[in-house]
């Protein structure tokens, strides 16, 4: 068979054919025009290199394997050379997850050291990793739905109300001025040393405030530059409590408390029961000159929201 047709059953390019060849894994037989010709071995042949480096093993250490099919052998790892083989690829790795280990621990060192240098919260013991219970999601949060809570929102003109500010002040909602305001809301901010309420990773919608917030933080400056004036977190948690994680996180921008829930009653947003709590559920305001312009809600995943709500400003300029 010809160069093209090898490729197209073991499910690789014509170029890596030839790879295969001028390292000597593939010697095809040359017909009298001097073309190659490829037999069924070249093609269980090809199919094996391509199958160990999807396991990782370079091209260049499969021989010991391919050698053991040509001798005769049904599997390719049939001989003690092809376990010698996968031997020193699980000895590669393992260097590689221990140096990564380290470098990781390194991180987390650093990590703890900035997470607590500006915190009134005492670092945690040494053996522990407070932080990464916040900054990372688990793989199988629920999914919040739709239930329509929000859907009354857009068109609405935001309450008289003051809020107080991490920065000291008091921000009237009716008087944020004119262009794009980016509000989003938050049920409740982790911090290191001190427990969420029971069953938080359970309930829809819940975890994720820390990791919401360090989003808006990283895309703070694009959120401006694709035409927010400002943003704000709000939630119903003390000024206080609100700054430490202002402080502790780096954020750029303030944070709205809410402890009455005051916009929660002025505007009708939704809201959840948990550790004896009514948190507000998360959502996000794009607010217009005074009027809710658009709702984000609900939220998810909360790690990719700041970029869902910069995608939005840019597909909607004003």
């Amino acid at each position: 068979m010809r160069i093209g047709e090898l490729a197209r059953r073991a499910g690789v390019t014509t170029k890596a054919v030839r790879y295969y060849e001028s390292l000597g894994l593939l010697r095809p037989e040359r017909l009298p025009n001097g073309y190659r010709d490829y037999d069924e071995h070249d093609v269980r042949l090809t199919q094996e290199i391509r199958a160990l480096g999807s396991l990782g093993i370079p091209v260049e250490r499969t021989r010991p394997f391919l050698d053991c099919l040509t001798a005769g052998h049904r599997h390719a790892d049939d001989c003690p050379a092809s376990l010698a083989g996968y031997r020193g690829a699980i000895d590669e790795l393992t260097q590689r997850i221990e140096g990564l280990t380290a470098r990781r621990a390194v991180l987390l060192a650093h990590l703890r050291e900035a997470a607590h240098r500006n915190s009134r919260v005492p670092a945690a013991d040494e053996g522990e990793d407070p932080m990464t219970d916040y900054t990372s999601l688990p793989a199988d949060l629920p999914v919040p739905e739709d239930d329509g809570a929000a859907a009354h929102l857009p068109g609405t003109d935001l309450p008289p109300l003051g809020l107080r500010s991490t920065d000291g002040t008091t921000v009237r909602l009716d008087a944020l001025g004119a262009g794009r305001t980016v509000i989003y809301v938050y049920p409740l901010t982790g911090r290191p040393g001190t427990d969420l309420p029971d069953g938080w990773d359970a309930i829809p919608g819940a975890r994720g405030c820390t990791p919401e917030a360090c989003g808006f933080r990283d895309h703070h400056q694009d959120l401006l530059a694709a035409g927010a004036t400002g943003v704000f977190g709000l939630s119903s948690q003390d000024t206080d409590y609100q700054r430490e994680v202002v402080e502790r996180l780096h954020l750029p921008f303030h944070m709205l408390s809410d402890p009455t829930r005051s916009l929660g009653r002025a505007l009708g947003l939704p809201t959840f029961e948990a550790g004896g709590l009514t948190l507000y559920k998360r959502l996000t305001l794009i607010v217009r000159d005074g009027v809710i312009e658009h709702v984000f809600y609900p939220v998810f995943p909360p790690n990719e929201h700041a970029g869902q709500v910069l995608a939005w400003l840019r597909d909607n300029p004003r």
